[in-house]
């Protein structure tokens, strides 16, 4: 864990310097489906889907924790502060890299909300030294936080939260707090997250204890936390239901919407490998958060088992 850190570490700093619903759910329409869109049409999970997207930066103050975040959701109009859209809408709390901002993931964000899931993306932990369990802690308080917006007064986001649908991701060690989130947390539904990196307290020893469904997505070629290391051991401790989806040729910084000098390459490009991750990622949230059944076959099925893209490994 050390040398990983340390390696991590300096390619940080290099960076800086250059800049649980069933299995078989009914199915039933996912959130930001278009209107008028024929049973078993086949979506791209690629693109961006039908609702707005607003962002708004805020600072959350809940149990116990204090930080600023930035939420993506789905909006009546897109930009910075718009009004929420008709409906109430899944969460997904989601941690950012070691050493990385929160605006490295925008495109994420934003992704996910056009499909109907609000996204919280906590600023904290951005330093050196991050405390992986505060970071865990932090995660849970942003789930937390937006829970209470639903009935707070004023809140932009009241009677718009699905409080009973809530998810965590997260990047590298963003990731791997995902995983001490979730087991720390019986509100959670569902995990999603990339290139999940072992975490101190251990993410593997966390996913031995986690029961709710939990998707790793890697890159084959990951030199920084890549999966032998890191999303193998996790996804073998972790409890069934359970998936790992290696992106062929995929690699750490291509999960991010920019890299920089000290970061890796892969024989895939950050713009295929973000489709991908889109693409993968968007039918799992909608499945196990939007109860659309119609995406088993992509999260579980033939089209999951034998994409050329993605490598799999599951147990439902």
């Amino acid at each position: 864990m050390r040398a990983w850190l340390s390696r991590v570490c300096l390619a940080g700093v290099a960076l800086l310097l250059l800049t649980a619903v069933p299995a078989h759910a009914a199915p039933s329409a996912p959130v930001g489906t278009p209107a008028g869109t024929p049973a078993g049409t086949a979506l791209d999970l690629s693109a961006p889907g039908p609702q707005a997207v607003g962002y708004s930066d805020v600072n959350v103050s809940a149990s116990g924790r204090s930080f600023s975040a930035r939420v993506y959701y789905p909006a009546v109009s897109a930009g910075n502060n718009t009004a929420v859209a008709a409906g109430r809408f899944p969460v997904v709390s989601f941690g950012h890299g070691f050493f990385q901002s929160i605006g490295k993931y925008a495109s994420l964000g934003r992704h996910w909300a056009s499909w109907g899931m609000i996204t919280i993306m906590p600023a904290s932990q951005g330093g050196l030294f991050p405390s992986h369990s505060a970071f865990a802690d932090d995660l849970n308080a942003a789930l937390t936080w937006m829970v209470q917006q639903d009935t707070a007064p004023g809140s932009r986001f009241g009677a718009h939260v699905r409080t009973d649908r809530l998810a965590l991701s997260g990047h590298s060690m963003g990731g791997g707090a995902s995983v001490l989130a979730a087991a720390r947390n019986p509100g959670v539904r569902t995990v999603t997250n990339l290139a999940a990196a072992e975490t101190n307290p251990s993410a593997r020893a966390a996913a031995a204890t986690t029961r709710v469904p939990m998707q790793l997505v890697a890159g084959s070629r990951d030199t920084v936390a890549g999966p032998s290391g890191h999303q193998i051991p996790i996804y073998e401790a972790k409890l069934a239901p359970k998936q790992l989806r290696t992106i062929v040729g995929g690699f750490h910084c291509g999960f991010t919407d920019s890299g920089g000098f000290g970061c890796d390459s892969g024989s895939i490009s950050r713009a295929v490998q973000q489709s991908i991750t889109k693409r993968v990622t968007t039918s799992w949230l909608l499945y196990y958060l939007a109860d659309d059944g119609g995406q088993y076959d992509a999260v579980w099925g033939a089209a999951a088992r034998t994409d050329p893209a993605v490598q799999f490994l599951g147990v439902e």
